[in-house]
């Protein structure tokens, strides 16, 4: 059996990243006439057309879709495996990382997280960005460089996760509200009037569903984007708010917070990031410090 060659892997990944025979001989330096024949061999060494004509330009195979997750990961690992290994000085690194966070996140988890990276290298900058939906785009285009999110909740499936950490959902309401008083049973949380966290306006939730198996439905008074505005609103009226434990402590400091009194699944929170940046000494640095900063502590 022939020992294929290796090399087209980088021609290969060159080829399906660009999408075109000229900008991939760019990308590699080659001439395009190099490029074109290293693309014939590729086509005999796989099966499969790769690229075929579609008006002006050159579209994608199945078999070629199905190989870019694959290439692309094998290419940077082999580039990885080949680098001389960099000693990381972190008082001496100057660079602005941007991390994709959920609302809530920067308020509870910022403060500790700035700290840490501003004592080992003060020369980094964190720039912090709203999440405002799942597409995990700004992660594989390079404009993110870190996001934190629900575990299951990515689309993307060459995403890296890492587990931060697993939280609940509360209900939380102003000092002095009836419900921070007596039994709390599914029939009083659902005869209030609450505030509905829903990124994309809808008009139900997690909590909903949980409360049809009861046969009880809640009020949604109103409906808002974030944690922060839910919390608020509730803070000065008597809607409740249902909200993630850990995700929001900072928020709701001074207002009254309950267990739900019916079963809820819990959540797990991840950060996620592109493969290419696997064994960018600076990145894995930047991963722990986020770990350890939203990482449960062992109890004493």
């Amino acid at each position: 059996m022939s020992i294929p060659d290796l090399n087209l892997l980088i021609t290969l990944d060159a080829l399906l990243a660009e999408g075109s025979v000229a900008r991939a001989a760019q990308r590699l330096r080659l001439s395009p006439s190099a490029m074109s024949r290293a693309l014939a061999r590729l086509r005999e060494a796989t099966g499969d057309p790769l690229l075929v004509r579609a008006g002006r330009g050159l579209v994608p195979t199945p078999r070629a879709l199905e190989l870019r997750s694959r290439v692309g990961p094998l290419v940077r690992e082999a580039e990885a495996a080949l680098r001389p290994a960099e000693t990381l000085d972190l008082q001496q690194l100057v660079r602005t990382f941007t991390l994709r966070t959920s609302d809530g996140f920067v308020e509870n988890f910022g403060p500790d997280l700035l700290a840490r990276v501003g004592e080992q290298a003060p020369g980094v900058r964190l720039r912090f960005v709203l999440k405002p939906d799942k597409d995990s785009t700004p992660l594989r285009d390079g404009s993110v460089d870190l996001d934190t999110g629900v575990v299951g909740n990515t689309t993307s499936p060459e995403v890296r996760t890492r587990a931060l950490f697993r939280d609940r959902f509360i209900g939380v309401v102003r000092p002095g509200h009836p419900l921070s008083q007596g039994e709390l049973t599914p029939a009083r949380y659902a005869a209030g009037r609450h505030i509905l966290v829903s990124r994309r306006g809808l008009d139900h939730g997690p909590m909903d569903e949980a409360l049809k198996p009861l046969g009880l439905t809640r009020e949604i008074a109103t409906v808002v984007g974030g944690f922060s505005a839910a919390l608020a609103l509730a803070r000065a009226s008597d809607l409740i708010a249902t909200v993630p434990e850990r995700h929001t402590g900072n928020l709701r400091a001074d207002m009254a917070s309950f267990p739900l009194p019916f079963p809820m699944a819990d959540i797990t929170i991840a950060m996620l990031w592109h493969p290419r940046l696997d064994a960018d000494p600076a990145h894995r640095w930047l991963r722990g410090c986020l770990w350890e900063v939203c990482a449960p502590q062992p109890a004493a």
